[in-house]
Parts: structure tokens; C-alpha cells; sequence
């Protein structure tokens, strides 16, 4: 088995090894994988933060060796909280880096770090004040900055700030933690999760307080939410028809 880091500041992971292949989601600096099968130009990897796989180009990361990988697997993640910073190098040349990258393995690359950081967990009373960092960020299908976000990348980035894992995908997220009955017996930072016509899990946001929902819908966005699902006040009507609302912390 072969291991890498990625040295980037945001690298597309993408379902097939084509740059114009769909992309599923982004690797960030710092983030550690295995390297599942290697071709001339692009690798399967699984990611050790969420065990999420796809395809990265081979000239946007470095390898390392087993006992690296592991090493930084087993230290406490340290993060970058800055919506958007940069590291440098030996030859002093810089790379951003953005908020939730993960910076364990500066040393290995060589690379110094000046700008604000998380290291322990915090509570559940954290995650609001979290997700308000990523108010406003677009949506992109497979993003997770706030450069361009989707609503299952939102949740998970704003929990792993927070000391908490989330799956990658909505349908993921929505096998963990309990289910709660009622809208009302839910908490401020508990997720919702909306399926489709079908029972499929289609979208999930963070429950506010109030009744209200932070998720990633066009853009990260504060919308009110009923037993229906949600609704969006600028276009009167519900978008999303809520299937479970889950406890995970």
C-alpha cells in the first residue's frame, strides 16, 4: 500500500480520472490518504478523515511513507480557522491554505505557518458561530471552502472544526447519531435531513435556534424550518421536505 499528503491548497477529487469528470469532492492541504491504485497520471485514493474515495491528479500531491501516514493519523488534528491564510516553503514561496485544513503535516512538507489555529475540541455550543463563518459561500456540488460549498461538505467542515467527524455524502451523515421525533426536541447544531420523491437523502443543514436552519442551498443561507421542511422566504414556498432530524453530538 502506497500513502500520500496533499501539498495544495484545494484539489479536486473527481468520480474518474478525467479533468472533466464530475467532481465528488475536494482534498485540502494537509489531508492525509491511502493511494488505492495508481495509473500514468491519476490515483484512487481513500481519505483517513472520512474513508471517502476518488480520483486525484498525481501532480497535486507528494507521497509519504506508511509510518508518516500513520503517525499523522493518530495525532490530534490541528486546523487552520482563518477563512483563508498560506504557508511557506524552503524557498519561501507561498500556498494558501483555507479554513479546515489540516496542518499536522508541516514539518513532513517542510512548509511555516503563522495564522490562527484549532486544536481542541470545543462544544456543541460552537457550531453555530462555525457555520456563520461559511454564511454566504456558494454552492458548488463536491466543494468544502468557502469558496464554493455543497450542503453535506458544509456540515461535515463545520463538525471537523469542531472536534466532530461527519461522513462526506447526506445519505452518509444521516446513519449516524439518533433520530429525534420532533422539531421541538431538537437543539441548536443537531442536523436535518430532506430526501427527494424517491426516499432518497438529498440534502441536510444545521438547526438553528427558533426554528430556523443554516444549510448550503445556492449559497449558505438562513431559512425557516416546520414540520414540512424548508422554507424559503424569498421565493414563499418550501424547498425541501424534511425525512429525519438526527443528534449526532
Amino acid at each position: 500500500m502506497r500513502y500520500g499528503i496533499c501539498n495544495l491548497s484545494i484539489v479536486p477529487l473527481r468520480l474518474e480520472t478525467s479533468d472533466t469528470s464530475e467532481l465528488i469532492s475536494q482534498v485540502l492541504y494537509g489531508d492525509i490518504f491511502k493511494i488505492l491504485e495508481q495509473r500514468k497520471q491519476w490515483s484512487k485514493i481513500r481519505l483517513a478523515f472520512d474513508k471517502y474515495e476518488g480520483w486525484i491528479d498525481n501532480k497535486q500531491f507528494v507521497e509519504i511513507t506508511e509510518e508518516d501516514y500513520k503517525d499523522l493519523k493518530n495525532k490530534s488534528p490541528l486546523l487552520s480557522s482563518d477563512l483563508v491564510e498560506f504557508v511557506q516553503d524552503q524557498n519561501n514561496q507561498l500556498y494558501t491554505v483555507v479554513l479546515g485544513s489540516t496542518l499536522n503535516g508541516l514539518e513532513l512538507l517542510g512548509h511555516a505557518f503563522e495564522g490562527a489555529t484549532i486544536e481542541a475540541k470545543t462544544n456543541k455550543n460552537e457550531i453555530i458561530s462555525t457555520a456563520f463563518k461559511y454564511l454566504n459561500s456558494p454552492y458548488l456540488w463536491g466543494g468544502k471552502t468557502p469558496f464554493g460549498i455543497d450542503c453535506s461538505g458544509f456540515t461535515q467542515m463545520v463538525y471537523k472544526l469542531c472536534g466532530f467527524k461527519l461522513f462526506r455524502d447526506a445519505s452518509q451523515q444521516a446513519t449516524q447519531g439518533e433520530a429525534l421525533s420532533f422539531i421541538e426536541e431538537s437543539e441548536p447544531g443537531d442536523l436535518a435531513f430532506f430526501d427527494n420523491n424517491e426516499g432518497h437523502i438529498i440534502h441536510v443543514g444545521i438547526i438553528m435556534q427558533d426554528n430556523y436552519i443554516i444549510h448550503a442551498h445556492g449559497k449558505v443561507r438562513i431559512d425557516r424550518l416546520d414540520h414540512t421542511g424548508i422554507y424559503n422566504v424569498d421565493k414563499r414556498l418550501h424547498t425541501h421536505k424534511l425525512r429525519v432530524i438526527k443528534k449526532i453530538i
